[in-house]
């Protein structure tokens, strides 16, 4: 599926894309859970493929006050715009044919397969590994005991006829910089198929609708650094976002998600800074996603 992103003339910014531009539905994406729609958009001669979710479309849940996922899905995109590391596709907040909802650049997903395990990215620990329909060729099942080079244990997964087999994810600075992100965001659901690469070598995560509760409800398959030191990279991005939260993003928070849900990020923001590492399973929340894509 083409993309279409002609250079405007007048250097229409992406965001006045989404945010201004005229909707035009192209049809629904089923397998999402809630109302996702496919959309071109266009604006000053400049024209996009986006995702459309409207708030009338979205499926209550108990643990999340009802019609706020698109709001916390544009409050992912402006916390992962101050970090400096770009790992949501531009979001907005908008009205569009069926109401307000939620706006977000498509990704075009790259040409090439992705590589199996072994070929470029260790073996997973002994060659025997299948890459993860959904996840991005950065996510496997191995029958093995340990992940093998360039690859992170996540933990046991049953397979099916008694079996189980390793779920293994790739030791990528991407998702190393996604599991930093999920961490402050508090990302209840990042699964396989929440990772979008590009042929330029960029890796995006998207569904960001249930994130930002203010109880402990981190539940991700990028655990494969829990506890690990973090990067300098990561120490400086959380100091900019601990300093962009009592600014501008902070006010800008305040309007997406609940004052003790801000608190609560700016918490979490100065306990992985205190800690100096990746945080670890509560034990009080399932810790992965299931199924994984």
């Amino acid at each position: 599926m083409s993309a279409p992103e002609r250079i405007p003339p007048r250097g229409v910014t992406t965001a006045e894309l989404l945010t201004e531009g005229e909707l035009t539905v192209r049809g629904r994406i089923r397998e999402a859970s809630n109302a996702v729609l496919l959309c071109d958009v266009s604006y000053e001669g400049r024209e996009a493929l986006c995702v459309y979710k409207p708030v009338a479309g979205e499926r209550p849940l108990w643990d999340f006050p009802d019609g706020t996922l698109a709001q916390r899905e544009v409050a992912a995109y402006e916390v992962s715009e101050a970090t400096g590391w770009g790992l949501v596709p531009t979001t907005v907040l908008r009205e569009g044919p069926y109401g307000r909802g939620m706006c977000q650049l498509w990704i075009e997903p790259p040409d090439e397969e992705p590589e199996e395990p072994g070929d470029g990215h260790g073996d997973g620990g002994n060659g025997d590994g299948q890459i993860i329909d959904g996840g991005a060729g950065l996510l496997a099942l191995v029958d093995a005991e340990e992940a093998g080079e360039g690859w992170k244990a996540i933990g046991l997964a049953e397979v099916g006829e008694g079996r189980t087999a390793l779920l293994v994810h790739a030791d990528d600075e991407r998702l190393r910089r996604l599991a930093v992100l999920d961490a402050v965001i508090n990302n209840a659901d990042r699964k396989g198929g929440h990772l979008l690469p590009t042929s330029g070598g960029r890796l995006y995560g998207i569904d960001h609708g249930v994130t930002f509760n203010a109880e402990n409800k981190l539940r991700t398959l990028l655990w494969g650094w829990a506890g690990e030191k973090l990067t300098p990279e990561a120490v400086e991005a959380l100091e900019r976002l601990r300093d962009a939260l009592g600014g501008p993003l902070g006010v800008r928070l305040g309007e997406l998600i609940t004052e003790v849900e801000l608190d609560a990020t700016r918490a979490r923001v100065a306990g992985l800074l205190a800690s100096g590492r990746h945080p670890e399973p509560s034990g009080e929340w399932p810790a992965i996603p299931w199924p994984p894509v």
